[in-house]
């Protein structure tokens, strides 16, 4: 079954006239619903992220200026949402959805979070709408839970046959990953793979294990030439025994801060890449969504449903 994190708190109230499209977390369950993708069985609600996962990623001083909401005014600028206390508990939720779609994925062999791919979070802060990193937070999960120190342990004596010692970060936002790549700079146990807008924010990037920077209006033959012949490569190399894939759909033409000029056709086909090739290859796949800012949310709701229509597809 195609498990979905999905929680009210996901839409969060902000300042009219805010550029984020916070409202796409509302519309995106309802449009699965409605056609008929998904039913109320998909989808469950996470809990609160507990303060031992944040601390695996994130500093204590960090996390305990967002509980107090004593973070100065040029630290909250840079994650650019008014800082409550809401948003501190929504961030955490958030961020055990992708906790909890890695358990479903292990099991299903895929599981999706309507939320989350917040990868501009960094150890100590956050920027770009991003207060925790979920991708991050869930990777330390699994390499605490399914790691071994002695990698001669007999796979089938642990954890019910699981074992997470390698994990790919697969992250195709137009927004080079830089909280993630920062985090896992030397963690060789998690491989981070950015690909995005050369001339976008990030304007100062991190250094990814490996970033492929696609440069402005390349549109779909360059943008899937250049995956298709990258990510099949990167696995048999790397072996990962788990995927975070984050599937921003801001690589559109119609995109406010993309500018790849994407087509929605050409951002669908690149979800049923690499949803394939994790289903081929039998590697569990944890997606977050990412970033979308099209003007007319019909076409991010359009785009982000193309994701969880193939996933049911092509799993299930």
């Amino acid at each position: 079954m195609l498990k979905i994190a999905f929680h009210p708190i996901y839409k969060h109230p902000l300042p009219k006239g805010h550029r984020f499209p916070m409202s796409k977390y509302e519309l995106l369950p309802q449009q699965l619903l409605h056609e008929g993708t998904c039913k109320a069985e998909n989808f469950f609600e996470p809990k609160m992220l507990s303060e031992e996962n944040i601390l695996a990623v994130h500093t204590k001083e960090y996390f305990n200026s967002l509980l107090n909401l004593t973070l100065d005014k040029s630290a909250a600028r840079k994650i650019g949402f008014p800082l409550s206390e809401a948003l501190v508990q929504r961030g955490r939720i958030i961020s055990q959805g992708t906790i909890d779609c890695c358990e479903y994925a292990l099991k299903y062999g895929i599981a999706m979070n309507i939320a989350g791919g917040t990868h501009h979070a960094y150890t100590d802060h956050g920027e770009g709408f991003c207060l925790l990193n979920d991708q991050a937070i869930a990777a330390k999960y699994l390499l605490m839970k399914y790691g071994t120190v002695d990698k001669t342990v007999p796979q089938q004596v642990r954890n019910d046959n699981v074992v997470v010692n390698k994990i790919l970060i697969v992250d195709l936002d137009v927004h080079q990953g830089n909280g993630t790549a920062k985090i896992f700079e030397n963690d060789e146990s998690v491989f981070t793979f950015s690909m995005h807008g050369a001339g976008n924010y990030p304007f100062e990037k991190e250094k990814s294990d490996l970033d492929i920077a696609i440069p402005d209006g390349s549109g779909d033959a360059i943008y899937l030439q250049k995956l298709k012949e990258t990510l099949p490569k990167l696995i048999e190399e790397q072996k990962p025994d788990f995927i975070f894939y984050l599937s921003g759909v801001d690589i559109l033409e119609t995109d406010k801060l993309g500018r790849l000029n994407c087509t929605v056709e050409g951002c669908k086909e690149r979800d049923r890449f690499v949803l394939q090739l994790c289903k081929d290859l039998k590697i569990p796949v944890a997606v977050s969504m990412g970033g979308g800012y099209s003007p007319e949310i019909k076409i991010i709701i359009e785009a982000h449903a193309n994701t969880f229509r193939l996933a049911k597809e092509i799993y299930f």
